[in-house]
């Protein structure tokens, strides 16, 4: 098994933790992983990226030029990723502020109304847990109790009282992604 990963959005939607998180639960699993993020000088608002790769044998390279799964948060994500994923693969994206939605034929498209969802959940931090629920519902590649110990790795203590709230915001995910073509 071998999964390049790209999830892109703005800085501040928990791209790069939403990465974190992916990579310590690979690494739980005895995978090999890899976790490079790219971002913007700007502290929040500014375009971020996270390159995720999980493998059972050992990765030659972190640098991936197409991806077989990509997580697109924002319209400028779409415009430079939707490309990118390799013929078969799959593209998941929250609609909230995407003018132009991917057209191609030839991938799995998903969407999941993660921004809408935290609303609902009456708190905007969990969006990226519920879009990572979205992307383990149709990738189940890390087992849910490795994501969760993901969590307690990558959050500071002060933060573990949020980990099942941050838990059921992956469950909501998974119950909302949906299959779009």
């Amino acid at each position: 098994m071998k999964e390049e990963i790209i999830i892109a959005g703005f800085g501040g939607q928990g791209v790069l933790s939403m990465g974190k998180i992916l990579a310590c639960s690979g690494i739980m699993q005895d995978q090999e992983v890899t976790w490079m993020p790219s971002y913007g000088p700007e502290m929040r608002g500014g375009t971020a990226n996270v390159t995720v790769i999980l493998s059972d044998d050992r990765i030659s390279s972190p640098i991936v030029n197409a991806y077989d799964t990509a997580i697109i948060l924002n319209q400028q994500s779409m415009d430079k990723f939707e490309q990118t994923v390799k013929p078969g693969g799959t593209l998941i994206y929250d609609p909230n502020g995407i003018t132009k939605h991917p057209t191609r034929k030839d991938i799995s498209i998903y969407k999941i109304a993660a921004a809408e969802e935290a609303v609902k959940m009456k708190n905007a931090k969990v969006f990226n847990m519920i879009v990572l629920g979205g992307f383990l519902k149709i990738k189940p590649i890390v087992k849910m109790e490795n994501v969760i110990a993901g969590l307690k790795k990558s959050l500071p203590e002060r933060y573990h009282h949020l980990i099942p709230m941050n838990e059921e915001a992956i469950e909501q995910g998974m119950k909302i992604v949906e299959k779009i073509s």
